[in-house]
């Protein structure tokens, strides 16, 4: 595991309860990049797809991606 120099010293000057604060100011940090780095990438893929003007508005999920079965049967003759 990686550690903290700066958390590493304050827990050598006894400063439990500060270093424990620390790691958490450190995830919720972690969290804030995270969700900034996903707002950012949906509203470039937003921007792009209305840039695309594509002519219709659909999801992957509307479409059957199932093979018929008279089609499965000619491809594996």
């Amino acid at each position: 595991m990686l550690t903290n120099p700066t958390i590493d010293m304050l827990r050598e000057l006894g400063l439990t309860g500060m270093a424990s604060a620390y790691q958490e100011l450190e995830r919720k940090l972690a969290r804030l990049l995270e969700r900034e780095t996903t707002l950012r990438r949906q509203k470039r893929f937003e921007a792009r797809a209305r840039a695309a003007k594509l002519r219709h508005d659909s999801q992957i999920e509307e479409y059957r991606l199932s093979v018929p079965p008279a089609a499965s049967i000619a491809i594996s003759s």
